[in-house]
């Protein structure tokens, strides 16, 4: 058995109550439907959903688990199963964590050198924020 295969097979699935509680913990605007975990991000443009989709992408491909991606003009919406193990794992938990860190940062909050995306100017409207 490779390494990847033995891993997989010692990974905890999550009954779907156990994944009701633990989304409602740590991640209120994820769901649950369908075998999977899902979140739905607003966006003002074309250009903005481009953006998350490619954060998305990036932050899956670091991790090495992939989720699926459905994507219109104005919204985004991430759904994350780990297949080998055939439901939810702490992989889902993680990456979902993380792209949620990541697409609601808003610098601006953070009181740093940052400034972020004015929110005041629909010029630069970027993401809808939670």
């Amino acid at each position: 058995m490779s390494e990847t295969a033995d891993k997989t097979a010692k990974e905890k699935v999550y009954s779907e109550a156990e994944i009701a509680d633990r989304l409602a913990k740590e991640l209120p605007k994820w769901y649950y439907e369908n075998g999977w975990i899902r979140r739905k991000y607003k966006t003002h443009s074309w250009k903005s959903t481009l953006m998350v989709i490619n954060t998305v992408g990036h932050l899956a491909e670091a991790a090495w688990h992939h989720p699926d991606i459905t994507a219109s003009y104005a919204w985004v919406e991430v759904r994350l199963m780990n297949h080998a193990a055939k439901g939810i794992t702490d992989k889902d938990f993680e990456l979902a964590k993380k792209i949620e860190d990541v697409v609601q940062w808003q610098p601006a909050r953070e009181g740093g050198a940052l400034e972020g995306t004015p929110l005041t100017d629909q010029r630069f409207a970027y993401i809808k924020y939670d």
